[in-house]
C-alpha cells in the first residue's frame, strides 16, 4: 500500500523554498514493518508536480521522469531501494532520497538511463 503527499518546504525565514512529493510505501500485512519515505524535492535541473506538470510527476528537466501515481513506477521504486540494501522488514521509519533512485526505476520501465547514484538512507 502506498500514499503520495505534495508539500512545500520553508526557508528558516518562513517563506517558501521549493516542492517536494513524498512517497510513502506501507509494508502489508500492517505491523510487519516501518513505512518507507522516498522524499522527492525541486532544485536544479528537476521538477516535482505542480504546475505545468501532472499530479504525481517527478523527474529531471533533461532526462528521466516517472509518475508516482503508476503501480508501475512505484514497483521500479520498490525494486531500486531493496536492491540498494532497504529490507522491508525494518521496525522503524525509513526516509531517502529518490532522486538517486529515479533513472534506475525509469531504466526498468523503460525510460532513459545515466550513471547510477549513492544513496544514504537516514533511520527516523
Amino acid at each position: 500500500m502506498w500514499t503520495l503527499r505534495h508539500s512545500h518546504r520553508e526557508h528558516d525565514s518562513g517563506r517558501p523554498a521549493g516542492c517536494r512529493e513524498t512517497l510513502m510505501l506501507y509494508p502489508q500485512p500492517a505491523g510487519t514493518g516501518g513505512p518507507l519515505r522516498i522524499v522527492f524535492t525541486e532544485g536544479p535541473g528537476r521538477y516535482v508536480s505542480g504546475f505545468p506538470m501532472g499530479s504525481g510527476d517527478v523527474g529531471y528537466v533533461q532526462g528521466s521522469s516517472l509518475n508516482l501515481h503508476q503501480p508501475g513506477a512505484v514497483r521500479a521504486l520498490l525494486d531500486a531501494t531493496s536492491a540498494r540494501g532497504w529490507e522491508p522488514g525494518e521496525r522503524q521509519a525509513v526516509q531517502i532520497d529518490g532522486r538517486p533512485l529515479l533513472e534506475t526505476a525509469a531504466a526498468a520501465r523503460g525510460g532513459e538511463t545515466s550513471p547510477s547514484h549513492c544513496v544514504t538512507i537516514k533511520r527516523r
